[in-house]
């Protein structure tokens, strides 16, 4: 296990940055997960960390020691690539154990780490086979069994799951979330898929345009976002946005008018700036309700009229999309739904759950209230 700190690290490429001062401590034994769009600068940032790529400016350090001039095989971390990268003429026991022949390692030694790895990965009754008699599962383990045997300080996992179907997928989550348990070692992964992202990580790092937008524990940045991009990068299907009006403020509350083109509610909002005039508010799908009865009075409800556009039905879920009067769109999710396209509805939403953005897309908090 080591711990990591990220320190102002840049990466250029000529007059491009495609990383931006990243600041970022990796804990000793984390399962650390950097995701974001494509082209957002999580890869590069991992193949800094490993060494592939040279930093431009700032530090990395592994364990106290800084690690940006050392070569990559001497900086004690191992690579799990998108691609199996497995050589097809070898079996499974001559490609797992490559590095260590390498290494001139005594056989006997090779051996008890491979078969150690091959425990742990259930590879055991594979060992003789070749690449091509194993299933995209199968090649992935192997890889990552390759990554055992060297018994390195740092994991780092770039998109391994992105080459198997939606089903492997899920179980090989399963799996390397059991590999971190068993092995207590620190792992960083990159995925584009924010679920993936969700299920594995202890801390997740949301980037966008080379920087990193928020880092925490998923259901932290899920229930509490900094911004409209960590608010809208995370969860499926994402988060609302509906613009509104500020009516009215005080130093205790805030009226919203306009919301969905018609709604409006007074929130308990301690500090409100003034000179705000229009905002953005974020709400997931499941703080949304259709109206069954008559309307709703309760102050901590906004409602508003609605068209049924789209309803998407998966079975223990559904997901309805209404279209507002003024056009904007409301995902609602539901466990059942007797509307359909075309109908006429009332969407109520809990106010309580509002969350503010302004012009910038940047969270407006309480005063008084510190950041997530």
């Amino acid at each position: 296990m080591a711990q990591l700190d990220i320190s102002s690290a840049s990466k250029n490429y000529g007059s491009v940055r495609v990383l931006d001062g990243v600041n970022l401590q990796i804990a000793s034994g984390e399962f650390v997960v950097f995701v974001g769009p494509s082209g957002c600068g999580k890869s590069t940032l991992l193949r800094m960390i490993s060494g592939l790529e040279e930093i431009s400016s700032g530090t990395i350090s592994i364990d106290g020691t800084v690690v940006n001039n050392i070569e990559p095989a001497r900086r004690g971390a191992a690579m799990v690539f998108q691609s199996y990268a497995l050589y097809p003429h070898m079996n499974v026991f001559d490609n797992v154990s490559f590095s260590l022949r390498m290494a001139r390692l005594a056989k006997p030694i090779i051996r008890k780490k491979v078969e150690q790895a091959a425990g742990i990965l259930q590879l055991d009754r594979l060992l003789g086979r070749r690449p091509g008699h194993l299933s995209g599962g199968q090649k992935q383990r192997v890889a990552i069994g390759r990554a055992i045997v060297r018994e390195p300080q740092v994991f780092l996992f770039d998109e391994p799951l992105s080459n198997l179907d939606a089903e492997l997928r899920v179980q090989m989550r399963a799996e390397l979330v059991d590999l971190h348990r068993r092995l207590n070692a620190t792992m960083i992964y990159v995925t584009h898929d924010q679920v993936e992202a969700m299920t594995l990580a202890d801390k997740m790092v949301v980037m966008n345009g080379g920087r990193i937008q928020q880092a925490g524990k998923p259901l932290d940045l899920y229930d509490d976002p900094d911004n409209r991009f960590v608010a809208g990068f995370i969860g499926s299907p994402k988060m609302n946005f509906l613009s509104a009006t500020v009516a009215r403020s005080d130093e205790n509350s805030v009226t919203l008018a306009g919301i969905g083109g018609e709604g409006t509610v007074t929130l308990p909002f301690r500090g409100f700036d003034p000179e705000c005039r229009a905002v953005e508010i974020g709400l997931r799908p499941e703080h949304v309700s259709l109206a069954e009865s008559a309307p709703c009075t309760s102050v901590n409800v906004c409602e508003v009229a609605g068209r049924v556009a789209l309803v998407e039905e998966l079975g223990d879920v559904t997901y309805i999309h209404v279209e507002l009067p003024d056009h904007e769109r409301l995902v609602i999710r539901s466990t059942a739904s007797r509307y359909r396209g075309g109908s006429t509805c009332r969407a109520q939403m809990e106010a309580s759950r509002f969350l503010l953005f302004d012009g910038q897309g940047q969270r407006i908090r309480e005063r008084g209230i510190p950041d997530a």
